[in-house]
């Protein structure tokens, strides 16, 4: 058993650099290019899945040394790294259904985007549920639920709606303006849906 862990950490080890590197790529496509992972592999005790111990590690800007993610990591870059684990395991990873909540919190513009693009690029693979207050992630989902809460003195509940295209349109522009969305907010979020559903259709 001792040695076929040995040969579990030498293999593990061979693949920890193509790991990280394919992890560099999804981070620098996410705008966190100065961002660097690397797999810290410590023997422990000997288990039915070898006898290392993992731990992924950061490097957050040139010259820093890699520290444990949960040190460094602000709540946006967190999520990002998640997704960016994630689209490198997209196709082995047998979880079925991945829920990202809030995974736009600290990014905006392009990253924001960027992240759409590829929590759709994910959803060829695996149920992918985002909770999301940002028109980027909203505008690629193939199909959107509205979730509100309604609270009286007594009780509160969760109402979820799925949406149609006349209501994901005003959905879209209230989350880009506000409540009090003009028509031209609203002819923005119907062009801001149609670029994201021919994207989708040419995929």
């Amino acid at each position: 058993m001792t040695e076929l862990a040995k040969q579990l950490t030498a293999y593990r080890r061979e693949l920890a650099d193509e790991f990280s590197r394919r992890v560099g790529e999804e981070l620098s496509y996410l705008n966190m290019p100065r961002v660097r992972l690397s797999v810290e592999l410590t023997q422990g005790k000997l288990t039915p899945n070898g006898m290392d111990h993992a731990e992924f590690l950061i490097s957050a800007n040139p010259g820093e040394p890699p520290k444990p993610i949960a040190q460094i990591a602000s709540g946006g870059e967190l999520s990002r790294m998640m997704l960016a684990l994630k689209a490198v395991l997209a196709e082995r990873d047998a979880i079925p259904t991945l829920i990202f909540d809030e995974i736009d919190t600290g990014v905006s513009g392009k990253a924001a985007q960027k992240i759409g693009l590829k929590l759709r690029a994910l959803s060829q693979h695996h149920q992918v549920i985002c909770v999301t207050h940002l028109a980027q992630l909203a505008t690629q989902a193939v199909h959107h639920l509205l979730i509100e809460k309604h609270s009286t003195d007594t009780s509160t509940s969760t109402e979820v709606s799925v949406l149609d295209r006349a209501a994901r349109i005003e959905e879209i522009a209230r989350i880009m303006g506000g409540d009090d969305h003009s028509a031209l907010l609203l002819q923005t979020a119907e062009a801001a849906l149609d670029a994201a559903s021919q994207s989708q259709a040419k995929e």
